[in-house]
């Protein structure tokens, strides 16, 4: 398709703007509504006998972070799902830009997350591809309006899944949307038996694997095959220092970690529900503020704190307010992510995480 081709007599292409494993996605304008959608269709070879009822059910998930179906319909032989469009960008590609986020950031991310994951197992619906690909949030470094996305094609990803079960080995599968999943897919997804459908709980371990890649920078189980082989001898990576070498991040750390280990607990009986995380995250004290980023300037006092320049006059900041393995300074790792408070005479930055 290209820009300016006219779908349903309704929706106009204006650009290309992502391809998954099974779909390409475009940015369209409603002309009925006059608003942009996000226009998905199934790529040449993929599987679409189920597409419609995949989107049906989609569109009985209605929460603020989730993606909403809003149409799907069938046109010379192809066929079209219409979601509500998110600008910003993939979870996946934000964290390319952090080492690691901080446990405050990371508190918001998966209590949204979970809310919307919870939304979706109350109608019935579970993802099984939950993924940082899958996440759409704002454009910068809030991580905010944060929207699970793909629900639509929940239940074809799922018949993708059960057909490399019915060939042999699901983990050694060429299939991008298989490949991609691996770091985050529940071990009852990765070796079960043809017929098997695995339910809600593989979702929580997807959310559990996230959040180690997120709050550590690292997968939990590497990538590809490395995971299915390090899943199967249940060979996890551990938490890194850093998360708890600071007293200032360390309790809530801690809460986080032992969420997530219950998460990705082998059994799936044992891993709480989206409900139950839910709740439990909203019982975490967690800093909900407007994140803004800027460049160090100069370190004072040996280099125990310095200045960083933003938009908005800047921010003085201690090295105790530095979450991750790396470190800010004037010269390299300068360009940091952080809420601002009242002081004077600059404010005060926290917490402090070096970005790229």
């Amino acid at each position: 398709m290209k820009p300016g081709d006219v779908v349903f007599a309704r929706y106009v292409v204006q650009k290309h703007i992502g391809r998954g494993g099974m779909q390409d996605v475009y940015l369209a304008s409603d002309q009925l509504l006059g608003v942009d959608v996000a226009l998905k269709t199934p790529q040449a070879g993929q599987p679409d006998k189920r597409f419609i009822q995949s989107a049906k059910i989609a569109a009985m998930v209605n929460h603020h972070n989730v993606a909403k179906t809003l149409d799907y319909f069938e046109e010379n032989g192809r066929l079209f799902l219409i979601e509500e469009y998110v600008p910003g960008e993939t979870l996946e590609a934000k964290l390319s830009r952090f080492g690691a986020v901080d446990p405050h950031l990371g508190a918001r991310v998966f209590h949204h997350l979970s809310k919307g994951v919870a939304a979706s197992h109350h109608a019935g619906v579970i993802h099984r591809d939950l993924k940082p690909s899958n996440i759409i949030a704002e454009p910068g470094v809030n991580l905010h309006q944060l929207k699970v996305t793909d629900f639509g094609i929940a239940t074809l990803t799922e018949e993708v899944f059960a057909q490399a079960a019915k060939d042999g080995d699901l983990t050694r599968s060429t299939s991008g949307t298989i490949r991609g999943a691996l770091p985050y897919m529940a071990p009852e997804m990765m070796f079960r038996s043809p017929g098997e459908h695995p339910g809600s709980a593989a979702d929580i371990w997807s959310l559990g694997a996230m959040m180690f890649k997120v709050l550590t920078g690292d997968y939990p189980f590497g990538v590809y095959l490395e995971a299915a082989v390090n899943v199967k001898n249940q060979t996890r990576k551990k938490w890194p220092t850093f998360m708890t070498a600071n007293a200032q991040y360390k309790p809530l750390a801690e809460n986080l970690q032992d969420i997530v280990d219950r998460c990705l607990a082998y059994d799936a009986s044992k891993r709480p529900s989206a409900d139950q995380l839910v709740k439990e995250f909203a019982g975490l004290c967690y800093i909900n503020v407007h994140r803004a980023e800027g460049d160090v300037t100069n370190l004072i006092q040996n280099g125990y704190s310095g200045f960083a320049n933003d938009p908005n006059g800047g921010v003085f900041f201690s090295m105790e307010s530095v979450y991750g393995s790396r470190k800010p300074s004037a010269t390299k790792n300068n360009h940091i992510c952080y809420s601002r408070f009242p002081g004077s005479p600059r404010y005060r930055g926290h917490p402090i995480v070096v970005i790229d």
